[in-house]
């Protein structure tokens, strides 16, 4: 049997060795700080196990190339970070459409337009769950450390290849850029999704949209035995392009409800001594280390503190966040942008006006010591 591996490298790293344990067959991108490290390591690494990598001439290209390669079976990733991301959110569109497995990481930094490179923000939230026009549901996931950021890579492929949807990973500078310790677990330790083929003969009538009893859709290697439409328009369960009302209605409640009524099996959130806390802390990403050290830090005084670090975004676990922050005297969200949790976290809750932000927007790692500031002046204002 292998044993686990141990190595001390980059977040950026952690999220290739996660492609790769998940099966990786096909790496398209650009270059774009703060994720170039996933495209420079893939360029070595995805060829010595038989995988596919090239450097595509934009974003827009490198998203329509994993789109085509994943329609032909193989596990597929892209890498940008919110310009890049920006231009590809009409071929994410398409996958989403034409329900395509695939995965999208973007390590965000400060917008909008080219923004600040090299510096952290987690100002694309909203945009994640919003990118695309049209009504549709989206996963996006992302985690605070290297194990987990592993972890979360593994599961965005699952997710993939369960449902026949893209789903984001949304890092961010800090935790893309900063070097830690990470275990690999030995093959078999995570247990992994394949795609789901269609047991459909050859010559026998194929359709490519019609889920199973479980919600499940079979799949056809494209260019195999069977020959079926792909559309980004509205289509029916042969994939041609229909405007039938039914056909639509039909159409959009699947893609919508196979990823809202799973939110229980898709939601992954870490919970830290919440059984007493008076005051929660709802984070993620990089600002969830923070908020943690300030939990840890707190606890130590005496003060009835914990920490919810949501490590699912999109669909937003609404029922867990309430019911795991039911009995809180008060909610503080923790992020590095304008509120985009915060706004979700409100809503979730039965007295809104005690959910409050801490953040950071100039680039800088909120730290410890700036959430600490708003927690004193949320005192000030005796709530």
């Amino acid at each position: 049997m292998t044993s686990p591996t141990l190595k001390f490298i980059q977040g950026n790293e952690a999220c290739v060795e996660g492609a790769l344990y998940a099966g990786l067959d096909f790496f398209a991108g650009y270059p774009i700080t703060p994720s170039t490290e996933i495209a420079e390591h893939l360029a070595r690494r995805l060829p010595e196990t038989g995988g596919k990598f090239i450097q595509m001439e934009d974003e827009i290209a490198s998203m329509c190339a994993i789109v085509g390669a994943s329609l032909t079976g193989r596990k597929v990733l892209t890498a940008t970070s919110g310009p890049g991301f920006s231009l590809k959110q009409e071929a994410l569109g398409y996958a989403v459409m034409a329900e395509i497995p695939c995965v999208v990481v973007n390590v965000q930094r400060g917008g909008p337009s080219t923004g600040n490179p090299t510096h952290v923000s987690q100002g694309d939230v909203n945009q994640a769950r919003w990118g695309t026009h049209g009504d549709h549901a989206i996963v996006a996931l992302t985690a605070s450390n290297h194990q987990d950021v592993f972890a979360m890579t593994v599961e965005a492929f699952n997710i993939a290849e369960t449902y026949r949807t893209p789903v984001i990973l949304l890092l961010d500078e800090v935790v893309g850029h900063m070097r830690e310790q990470l275990t690999i677990p030995e093959p078999g330790a995570i247990p992994l999704v394949e795609r789901l083929r269609t047991s459909v003969k050859e010559g026998v009538d194929y359709h490519p949209y019609l889920p199973r009893d479980d919600g499940r859709l079979p799949m056809s290697d494209f260019g195999g035995v069977h020959r079926y439409n792909v559309t980004g328009l509205y289509h029916d369960m042969w994939g041609f392009p229909s405007d039938n009302p039914k056909v639509v209605h039909g159409l959009i409640r699947h893609l919508m409800d196979k990823i809202e009524n799973n939110v229980h099996r898709i939601a992954h959130s870490k919970a830290y001594y919440l059984e007493d806390a008076e005051t929660v802390l709802v984070s993620y990403g990089s600002a969830a280390r923070s908020a943690l050290h300030v939990t840890e830090n707190l606890r130590g005084r005496g003060e009835r503190i914990g920490l919810l670090e949501l490590q699912t975004l999109w669909p937003f676990p609404t029922e867990a966040v309430a019911q795991k922050c039911q009995h809180a005297k008060r909610v503080v969200v923790v992020e590095m942008n304008t509120g985009h949790m915060c706004q979700m976290v409100r809503a979730a809750m039965p007295m809104p006006e005690r959910v409050f932000l801490a953040n950071r927007v100039d680039g800088v790692l909120i730290t410890p010591t700036d959430i600490k500031a708003h927690l004193r002046l949320i005192a000030g204002k005796g709530v």
